[in-house]
């Protein structure tokens, strides 16, 4: 009888029709494919009964953060490789594998069942996200899944973004540490939204405080930062009093919702948006706007997905879901210019940092790497591999223009029209014209 990896080359070599991109090293020590290849390690034949109990992306996410299968090479080599296949087969690749439309699918599925040994069904990995219930994007829900994301430890996050504890996309130019490109990218937001002395800024989704503090340090901001993360909320205001601005900066574990001490001068919304859901979208959009005084300013920093010929088709990540996001939905940066217009904002600009946040996240997998052990040590193996895994895919995401990101400024217009901006693009700190007099 060949051995285990002979016997899976085979197998999706024909399920696949064309030669398998990477070697299979198995967990009875057999190897086979391309010998210059990297390397796809099985360790353990519990792998192939999760692929078949919940076949397709979710079975090889738990194998993953199980530590059932892993990668000996490159990564990102292998991730690309493995993606390109089903990039290459285009709209029609979910149909192609669905195990009871397609023969090859079935014979493939015949062939795990007699490696795999599938009873009983492997347990997920502690790390997957509770069942949950009810309507999506409550205000239960919401905070369990921001809970479920951020709730993972501190030093964890220390050890990923560093000291800057910025987690969204920097903003890159030759030569810059991670660190100089996340104080470029806070301070671009800040010229964007014309910041000065006094004013009152709106931080939705703060973090860990680091765009409320570069706001009040160097703009002169009063800035009220609100999370629905306690670990983020108690760190910021860890940070915020060794920082001397307790005075200028408030923070709380507050829903946007929630929110009703308008009206503000600008309002920053970093990569929170993503978690707030298409069912919700338009009213988180109302709420803001509500939030800001006329000609006062957003900036909406998001991740956008490219739209879908049926945007009724559109699902969320099954991984990503279970393991990252729960919740989590991406719209088309056209869908979310067209929300915000809709309650009544203008847009004004918009920026796309799809290469920066590719850098980014690159440099975060490098910072986990080299932490390993202390990242394990902070959560746990599996939530150290789910990180890995979300954030070097996302990398080549980015890269490939599976995904982007967008800076939108937009602005609450006055009562006349006018919106207090200047003339030229993108000369943020730049006066109002003085033809814009209905102020």
């Amino acid at each position: 009888m060949a051995d285990a990896a002979s016997r899976l080359t085979a197998l999706a070599e024909e399920l696949l029709s064309e030669p398998l991109p990477v070697r299979i090293r198995a967990w009875d020590g057999s190897e086979s494919g391309p010998p210059d290849a990297p390397a796809l390690v099985i360790r353990h034949r519990r792998a192939l009964r999760r692929l078949l109990w919940k076949p397709g992306e979710l079975g090889l996410a738990r194998a993953w953060v199980a530590g059932e299968i892993d990668v000996e090479g490159d990564l990102y080599e292998v991730l690309d490789r493995i993606a390109g296949l089903l990039w290459d087969r285009g709209a029609d690749a979910k149909d192609a594998v669905h195990p009871v439309r397609d023969p090859k699918v079935r014979a493939f599925a015949r062939g795990l069942l007699g490696l795999a040994r599938p009873w009983p069904p492997p347990a997920p990995p502690a790390e997957e996200v509770r069942r949950r219930t009810g309507p999506l994007h409550t205000r239960r829900r919401d905070k369990e899944a921001i809970s479920h994301h951020y709730d993972v430890g501190n030093d964890f996050y220390a050890l990923v973004l560093g000291p800057s504890m910025v987690y969204s996309c920097a903003y890159w130019q030759d030569g810059s540490t991670l660190e100089e490109a996340q104080r470029d990218k806070l301070d671009l937001v800040c010229r964007k939204l014309g910041l000065k002395e006094g004013d009152r800024l709106l931080d939705v989704g703060c973090g860990w405080g680091s765009m409320a503090i570069h706001a009040a340090r160097h703009y002169g901001a009063r800035v009220t930062g609100i999370t629905l993360s306690r670990e983020q909320a108690a760190h910021a205001r860890k940070r915020i009093a060794e920082e001397g601005l307790t005075d200028r900066i408030e923070i709380r574990v507050q829903d946007y919702r929630d929110v009703r001490d308008g009206p503000y001068d600008a309002i920053s919304s970093i990569g929170m948006a993503e978690h707030v859901g298409s069912v919700r979208y338009r009213e988180y959009a109302e709420d803001l706007y509500a939030l800001l005084q006329p000609g006062g300013r957003l900036l909406n920093h998001q991740i956008a997905r490219r739209p879908e010929r049926d945007e009724d088709a559109y699902h969320i990540d099954a991984f990503i879901d279970a393991y990252v996001f729960p919740d989590g939905e991406l719209a088309p940066v056209g869908r979310t210019l067209a929300t915000l217009e809709e309650a009544g904002f203008e847009a004004r600009d918009v920026e796309a940092l799809r290469e920066h946040y590719a850098l980014t996240l690159r440099q975060w997998v490098a910072n986990l790497e080299r932490h390993w052990e202390q990242a394990v040590r902070a959560t746990s193996p599996g939530r150290a591999r789910v990180w890995r895994l979300y954030m070097a895919a996302s990398a080549l995401s980015f890269e490939h223009n599976k995904i982007g990101v967008n800076q939108i400024l937009a602005v609450r217009p006055l009562d006349g029209g006018g919106s207090r901006l200047p003339l030229r693009a993108r000369e943020w700190t730049e006066e109002a014209e003085d033809a814009d007099t209905d102020a």
